[in-house]
């Protein structure tokens, strides 16, 4: 989906910048992309790269936990059960958007499986975001995508069904017509 809303920024004309993490996708030339590892990294990336820019779109799903510890060596077998510890990891777009300016807006992307519309307005919400796009996990690896745009208020704006690239061209027109022509 990342690669398909460049492509559709690039075609209006928009200067692109794309930070992505480690992913087998080819995205559009024209594109200034920033290779991350890490979500901590892709919120650094992003942070700085957002100071410059008239907005933001969070189209990734970096992990939202990491392991507490990490060991530096292989763990050999015990016999013994192994507890794996996870905490959360930073999130991207609430820090942007809790960071941007008054000429700056933000778009966030919920994939949820269960409660949909409702997961994604308390997304809109706290991550302070000026639309919310709404998807599931079929979205991931196809060619395909299945969302709905809200509004601030969580109102649905528009429901777009079809190849990635349909979906992010109508995104862009909505994001052009509702927070770039005002």
């Amino acid at each position: 989906m990342g690669a398909a809303l460049a492509g559709a920024a690039l075609a209006l004309g928009h200067e692109v910048v794309m930070v992505s993490g480690p992913v087998l996708v080819n995205y559009p030339e024209g594109v200034e992309l920033i290779n991350v590892l890490t979500t901590q990294e892709m919120l650094q990336a992003a942070g700085e790269a957002f100071q410059n820019c008239d907005g933001a779109i969070g189209a990734a799903a970096p992990c939202d936990y990491m392991p507490r510890h990490v060991s530096t060596q292989k763990l050999s077998k015990t016999g013994e059960p192994l507890q794996l510890e996870l905490i959360e990891t930073p999130d991207v777009i609430a820090t942007l958007g809790q960071s941007k300016r008054a000429d700056q807006w933000v778009v966030g992307f919920a994939l949820e499986t269960d409660d949909r519309r409702f997961r994604a307005t308390v997304k809109l919400e706290r991550k302070l975001c000026d639309l919310m796009v709404s998807n599931g996990p079929e979205a991931i690896n196809s060619s395909e995508n299945q969302v709905e745009l809200l509004d601030p208020s969580g109102v649905v704006i528009e429901h777009i069904r079809g190849t990635k690239e349909h979906v992010a061209e109508r995104l862009l027109h909505q994001i052009h017509h509702r927070l770039l022509s005002s």
